[in-house]
């Protein structure tokens, strides 16, 4: 038995029939778990390494079977429903595999190599016919380096065409050994500024920069992609800024760069983790989206 395609990995989704991931239909493998804290982020059920408990109360009926069978003690019934104590608990599952509503359920599940190239071959057809493949995303691919290459080099065995999504903050030698397995990196870039973007993400970017610079010089093709954050990241200043780094420290054309409306879809997510940290914005309008984006060409 191949021991890379048995490697054991945590992923949270498989999306099958994407188009907005890389070329063509694709399939996104999410990994668990990211090293940034984005309080805007779209899936941050992912920002754990470990599974986490997801809780809808709405759909709560209130029948108690998830207190009768937590053995830390940590979901309780009030006022007729489930209430969760984060403190306590340990995402174990016992929860969510006896609720009947759907209401609880575990974001994070362990999987071999094997199992999602199960799942990834179903639609070799759709990627033949319209240019479409792989794409790791997350929480953070990079963050889950030995899977996240196992399983690109078993795409590629396929003749599969691979995509990485990143945030980037990883150790140079992680998109090294990643740079001939794969086809094009989607790199995410939240801010240009140092401090805004470790105000932003808990993080610096310093290294962020040095692997795009990395990519760039290894002539991958990058598609430099930034998430427009009102009052963070969404000024005309920001926007530049980024065309000048791709532009001057890069070489690339700045028509790489695809700007990416801010997405309120998120934002519930932070609520059903038991989390007050999201933020609660509203998107940009359509004139000045457009405005940001002619800064480009």
């Amino acid at each position: 038995m191949n021991k890379e395609t048995t490697r054991q990995g945590v992923v949270f989704n498989i999306q099958r029939f994407s188009t907005h991931d890389g070329p063509g239909v694709r399939t996104v493998v999410f990994l668990q778990g990211c090293p940034l804290r984005c309080r805007w982020c779209q899936n941050p059920e992912s920002q754990s390494f470990a599974p986490v408990l997801m809780q809808r109360q709405e759909l709560c009926t209130g029948c108690g079977d998830c207190e009768s069978v937590c053995p830390h003690g940590a979901a309780r019934l009030s006022d007729a429903v489930s209430v969760i104590d984060r403190s306590v608990c340990k995402a174990c599952g016992a929860c969510a595999r006896v609720c009947r509503a759907q209401a609880l359920s575990l974001s994070g599940r362990t999987v071999t190599v094997d199992e999602v190239m199960t799942q990834v071959l179903r639609d070799r057809s759709y990627y033949q016919n319209s240019g479409g493949g792989m794409t790791l995303s997350g929480g953070e691919a990079t963050a889950q380096p030995e899977f996240a290459i196992a399983l690109l080099e078993a795409a590629r065995g396929k003749y599969i065409n691979t995509a990485v999504e990143t945030c980037g903050l990883a150790a140079e030698a992680v998109f090294k050994r990643m740079i001939p397995l794969t086809n094009l990196f989607l790199y995410d870039i939240k801010a240009v500024d140092e401090e805004k973007h470790r105000a932003g993400t808990g993080h610096g970017n310093a290294q962020i920069k040095r692997n795009a610079r990395l990519l760039a010089e290894a002539g991958c093709a990058i598609k430099i992609r930034m998430p427009l954050i009102p009052d963070y990241n969404d000024s005309e200043k920001d926007v530049l800024e980024l065309r000048h780094f791709a532009e001057d420290e890069l070489g690339l054309d700045p028509r790489c760069i695809e700007l990416l409306r801010y997405n309120e879809l998120g934002e519930v997510k932070f609520a059903r983790l038991g989390r007050n940290d999201g933020i609660h914005v509203r998107t940009q309008s359509d004139e000045y989206f457009m405005k940001l984006q002619k800064l480009l060409h």
